[in-house]
């Protein structure tokens, strides 16, 4: 299917009238749109620009909802409804960068007893008592305790359904459950963090996931909220379940923005 839609290509939008655009995941049943315009005669998004700091502030906000998405996609769209975590016997990890390559060990090691390649995602988390770092992990399967015990040997661990998700086959409403979960700790990630001399060690990523299972995505076009979810759900075959729209809400005071989510 034509994710424009029927008709003539809605990519040909009048210049400088506003266009929506909804980035549509089919595979996480999931979506989120807003509205795109040049102001005439020039070039940045039309809206109202912020001063050196404030932008800063804004930018890094952004990345980290960025980030949190991205987790909730990803382990939506992969069914990721088994969660995880990987701690550190005394004296613990404080090296974010070895915490990434006992990580990357540990699920080389999964991968070789399973005998197949599988999705997953994991962020870091620095114990709240002072106890170093420990990690959340999400998998699409239920992997023995004993085999995880005996793969990461560095500590205790632990893997379960995520407590308080619907009991059955809802796989979806489970990984999205864990997806949430796992996106509260995006923000205290790696981006953040510090060796144990107090230097910001750069380039360390908030988050990880297993390569090869990222979902696609589609990017719809059209002229208004209303034709951007009316494609999105024609695409999906039903209206969405949920919708949550910034119009009429007095204090947003960015562009118009949709989300829609489906039950399936």
């Amino acid at each position: 299917m034509d994710p424009r839609g029927g008709g003539r290509p809605t990519n040909r939008l009048v210049r400088n009238r506003p266009a929506w655009q909804f980035v549509l995941c089919p595979a996480a049943a999931e979506g989120g749109g807003s509205v795109r315009q040049s102001p005439p005669g020039g070039g940045g998004t039309g809206w109202a620009e912020l001063d050196p700091d404030a932008a800063a502030e804004r930018n890094r906000l952004e990345a980290g909802r960025r980030a949190r998405r991205q987790v909730r996609l990803y382990c939506a769209a992969n069914r990721l409804d088994h969660l995880g975590t990987l701690t550190y016997r005394p004296p613990g990890c404080y090296d974010p960068a070895q915490a990434r390559a006992d990580v990357a060990a540990f699920m080389r090691g999964l991968r070789a007893s399973l005998g197949h390649r599988l999705p997953y995602v994991w962020v870091p988390e620095w114990h709240p008592g002072g106890h170093g770092l420990h990690v959340h992990f999400a998998v699409s399967q239920f992997i023995d305790h004993a085999l995880i015990d005996r793969t990461w040997e560095r500590g205790h661990t632990f893997i379960t359904y995520l407590r308080g998700a619907p009991a059955g086959g809802d796989r979806l409403a489970k990984a999205r459950r864990n997806g949430r979960y796992l996106g509260k700790y995006v923000g205290k990630g790696f981006g953040d963090a510090r060796d144990p001399s107090g230097q910001v060690r750069p380039g360390l990523h908030r988050y990880d996931v297993a390569q090869g299972f990222q979902p696609i995505r589609l990017r719809l076009l059209g002229t208004s909220e209303a034709d951007v979810l009316a494609r999105a759900a024609a695409f999906m075959g039903a209206p969405p379940s949920t919708r949550w729209s910034s119009a009429g809400r007095e204090e947003w005071t960015g562009p118009p923005v949709v989300w829609a989510s489906w039950d399936r």
